[in-house]
């Protein structure tokens, strides 16, 4: 016989389990778009402790709606390489061009991440950062998206991470904080967010992995808020520079967690 107080216990005690071990971890990512998860996964998946904080009820940013609410998105060869290491199945249009439906692609990221080692935790917002050792992102301050939602005043909590990557995409969340909160300058020309461009999707796939980088001590922009922070175009439903933005935020974040173990 099932018992109600028995499910919810199991819920429960799972849950804020797994939430307090996430509460330090190696690297904190905060949008579980796809440049987010892959991120994640390739993270994980080196043995790095991983956390990753969505806002929305659902993951995957705009890949589930594809291109105008047609679940197919596109992406170009380099792409593709990383769609075939996730089992994503894959067709080719013309010489280059590569399509995948939106959401056996969103699934695939996210179920690969978790399976990897990463912990993704939905309905839970950023509301600011942690700024230590000199002026160092250390960490992030969060509640639950339904508290945003509903304007109620109830206080935070905070988590500790050596690294965040900011993969909030075109609305670059967490960078500015930094910047219009904390009035910090970014690694931008004037130190500010730099704001997208319009739609140039050659230009902007290639400048989403060169923007891939650490714009703050501790934090790195990945996906649409690279190029959101850089001023770079914005693509449109091809997916590829999204997930080789992940990947290499994840090489990015390794070299830093380095970094920083060799100065202690």
């Amino acid at each position: 016989m099932l018992d109600e107080i028995t499910i919810s216990k199991a819920i429960t005690e799972s849950f804020m389990n797994d939430f307090m071990d996430a509460m330090e971890a190696d690297v904190a990512i905060v949008g579980a778009g796809p440049s987010g998860m892959t991120a994640a996964y390739y993270l994980a998946r080196d043995g790095i402790k991983t956390v990753l904080f969505e806002r929305s009820l659902r993951v995957g940013g705009g890949m589930p709606g594809g291109g105008m609410m047609f679940n197919r998105i596109v992406v170009q060869d380099e792409g593709k390489k990383i769609l075939d290491e996730f089992n994503i199945r894959s067709w080719e249009y013309e010489p280059g061009y590569y399509l995948a439906d939106s959401l056996e692609s969103t699934a695939a990221l996210c179920t690969e991440a978790i399976r990897a080692g990463a912990r993704i935790f939905n309905l839970i917002s950023v509301e600011d950062v942690m700024i230590r050792e000199n002026n160092r992102v250390t960490g992030l301050v969060l509640n639950w998206t339904a508290t945003e939602l509903a304007k109620l005043h109830v206080d935070p909590l905070t988590m500790r991470a050596k690294v965040v990557i900011d993969a909030t995409g075109h609305a670059s969340e967490v960078c500015h904080i930094v910047v219009d909160k904390l009035k910090g300058k970014l690694r931008t020309e004037g130190g500010g967010i730099m704001g997208e461009k319009p739609m140039w999707a050659d230009i902007g796939e290639g400048k989403l992995v060169e923007n891939t980088v650490e714009v703050y001590p501790g934090l790195i922009v990945a996906g649409m808020a690279a190029n959101a922070v850089l001023g770079a175009p914005r693509m449109g439903p091809i997916f590829g520079g999204m997930l080789v933005s992940g990947r290499r935020a994840a090489e990015v974040a390794i070299g830093i967690l380095q970094q920083v173990k060799v100065s202690r």
